[in-house]
């Protein structure tokens, strides 16, 4: 199932590269801006169309996309009976709105993907409780396979179903001790040594009947396994706590993901080691890592609503960080122009306070090595985290 996690995840970066675009297209248009180009995609060209004035297409390579829109830079050269409708010759509150939607059009995506998860899905939440228990399949072969919850052809029955549980029971006794919470049958599993049998008295369609259960031992793991998991249940937010939820979510993810940014220089170090994924390193990833763990995701063995809040929640959090990422004050990225734009404005009243003429734009010539040099350095964060997710990757437990 690990493929159709991959899947998933292009599919849903491709629309998120596409929104962000959108932001773009849309808001440049509404200000009456001309825009030539509107692709998907980096590199040769494999279809596209025109409509009225704009190209719209797919390229070679799906790392990005992109919107051009006529007169960007000081360094554009346009024909003079486009100079009007060029970007350049906007007020600057127009130009920073166009600049800043591919970025907003990031966090909606998340704040809906976020109301989704408690609205539309609901969150999972444990009751502590013995009753409406699930039951695993088998015993695992070692301690990562028990905390990967995963099972083989060779792995002998858990004892819960060995000895014929079923999902959705209750257990009532276990080893002649009343039990009512799932802490409570937790201390009376972990003091029962494994290989001993003990009569557990389930409660079933409102009925009782004691069943005898003979509990296993899982290499690397304290205590004794049953094979029962705690009862959940996928509880639904109304409208307003589900988009109060939202809030607080994207506030938290926002906070993380700047404390993330922060962290990449010095997570370099740690991409390659063993314990990455305790280490700062563990908490950054390329697209590629991303791509792994909706894999992993989708491949577990949970239910499905699990699953989709999980690969929902990964949606949201890529966004939020991409937009974030994308509003550093930094050439090529959009935060960069927002900061020239922004430093123009600046430059432009303090001429007015001495009477001087307006300088107009900035002569962005002199930028090109800066934004070419933060490019370089853009592309070996990236190539590192995902020679780092290819050869040392952080799986999910």
């Amino acid at each position: 199932m690990s493929w159709l996690g991959w899947v998933i995840f292009v599919v849903a970066l491709l629309f998120s590269v596409m929104l962000h675009e959108t932001g773009h297209f849309v808001t440049a248009k509404k200000f009456g801006m001309k825009v030539t180009q509107y692709f998907v995609g980096f590199g040769t060209t494999l279809w596209s169309t025109t409509r009225g004035e704009t190209e719209y297409g797919i390229k070679v390579l799906p790392f990005g996309g992109f919107v051009k829109i006529t007169g960007m830079t000081s360094m554009d050269e346009v024909d003079p009976v486009d100079e009007p409708r060029s970007f350049r010759q906007h007020p600057a509150w127009q130009r920073l709105i166009v600049l800043f939607a591919g970025s907003f059009m990031h966090f909606v995506l998340a704040l809906v993907l976020l109301f989704l998860v408690a609205g539309g899905i609901g969150l999972e939440t444990n009751h502590n409780t013995a009753s409406n228990l699930g039951i695993n399949s088998c015993v695992p072969a070692n301690a990562k396979a028990y905390a990967d919850n995963v099972c083989t052809a060779s792995d002998r029955p858990s004892p819960a179903k060995a000895a014929g549980l079923k999902a959705g029971d209750t257990i009532v006794s276990f080893d002649g001790k009343a039990v009512s919470t799932w802490t409570g049958l937790g201390d009376v599993i972990r003091a029962t040594p494994a290989g001993k049998s003990v009569p557990v008295v389930i409660e079933r369609g409102g009925q009782r009947q004691t069943l005898h259960v003979t509990l296993a031992k899982v290499k690397g793991v304290s205590g004794s396994l049953l094979g029962v998991d705690e009862a959940t249940t996928f509880d639904r937010y109304n409208p307003i706590r589900a988009v109060t939820y939202a809030g607080s979510t994207f506030g938290e993810v926002l906070t993380g993901s700047v404390k993330v940014i922060g962290q990449l220089p010095s997570a370099i170090p740690h991409l390659f080691a063993k314990n990455r994924a305790s280490t700062s390193a563990g908490q950054v990833t390329s697209v590629v890592g991303a791509g792994e763990i909706t894999g992993d995701v989708v491949s577990a063995n949970v239910g499905w609503q699990v699953k989709v809040d999980y690969v929902l929640l990964i949606m949201a959090s890529l966004n939020i960080f991409v937009g974030a990422f994308n509003l550093l004050p930094l050439l090529p990225l959009d935060g960069g122009h927002i900061a020239v734009v922004i430093y123009e404005r600046i430059r432009s009243w303090f001429a007015r306070l001495r009477r001087r003429p307006d300088p107009g734009l900035v002569d962005m010539t002199k930028l090109v090595p800066l934004s070419m040099g933060v490019f370089a350095i853009l592309v070996f964060f990236g190539l590192i985290l995902i020679l780092a997710d290819l050869v040392n990757p952080v799986h999910i437990t």
